[in-house]
């Protein structure tokens, strides 16, 4: 698997195929590059090339104990991006991966990338302040840490359920909800804990502000990991080109259950 070196010179792993234009999937918080396995065929099949990180302390990238802020796992995007010198790229992201795309084009530029996907994104600022009412209360976060560092697969397993929507949407098998919790358990348990904290305190509203790129941001209503009323909703009224798609039926585990659609979506976003 091929790798590069970030700024601080942690080893960061990432995949890379085909040879058409290019796309950079950036993966959601626990996840790594595996979680795009439904859009790698359906992109490849279609002619384009598709790039796929492992942030630090996911997947198959090093350890280290610093770096996990939202700026640094930003600055890791860009030395991904010079080392392979990507240039007029699509950028699709998932829920913390969303804020590491924005903060990416707001500390490194937009001129590389053409346009950008969001799924459930962890932006513009999650956190309840006096000057963000519609954000969550701080003691949601600390309650998740808490069961994190005392007891993280079960704190998966509470969430399985309601990550997959499948309330709404009972087709997701079980084999499929256990994959993609052992691949959250993959990660770091210290990384885990320390980008929950980021992505929930992290402000990116003047990230939103500031982008000039066609955006297209993709959410459902049934979203517990990232209630759509303080993400998505509120970045399309500060994105200046952004449009949001709404999925009634849809939690946070989109880019599975609602994978045709997604990628549709994104498909049509790219040939506009």
């Amino acid at each position: 698997m091929p790798t590069y070196q970030s700024t601080d010179g942690t080893t960061l792993a990432y995949e890379d195929y085909g040879t058409g234009d290019p796309i950079l999937f950036v993966a959601g918080w626990s996840l790594n590059s595996e979680m795009w396995e439904y859009q790698l065929h359906y992109f490849l099949d279609r002619g384009y090339r598709c790039v796929l990180p492992d942030r630090r302390g996911h997947g198959r990238s090093e350890r280290p104990s610093t770096g996990y802020d939202v700026d640094t796992r930003a600055d890791d995007l860009a030395r991904l991006v010079e080392h392979l010198d990507l240039r007029d790229f699509t950028l699709v992201a998932h829920s913390a991966g969303g804020a590491e795309a924005v903060r990416y084009l707001a500390r490194h530029g937009q001129d590389r990338a053409v346009r950008l996907a969001l799924l459930a994104p962890a932006i513009p600022y999650l956190c309840q302040t006096p000057d963000n009412p519609v954000g969550a209360p701080l003691e949601l976060l600390e309650a998740s840490l808490h069961q994190l560092r005392t007891d993280r697969p079960q704190w998966f397993a509470d969430r399985a359920q309601g990550y997959f929507a499948t309330h709404l949407r009972p087709g997701t098998s079980r084999a499929v909800m256990d994959l993609e919790m052992s691949r959250c358990l993959s990660a770091s348990p210290y990384a885990s804990v320390e980008v929950q904290r980021q992505l929930f305190t992290s402000d990116h509203r003047p990230d939103v502000e500031a982008l000039t790129l066609p955006t297209l941001l993709l959410h459902g209503w049934a979203d517990q990991s990232i209630p759509i009323e303080i993400s998505s909703r509120q970045a399309v009224l500060l994105a200046p080109h952004a449009v949001l798609k709404e999925y009634p039926d849809a939690g946070h585990g989109l880019y599975i259950t609602h994978a045709a659609e997604v990628n549709a979506e994104i498909l049509a976003f790219m040939k506009e």
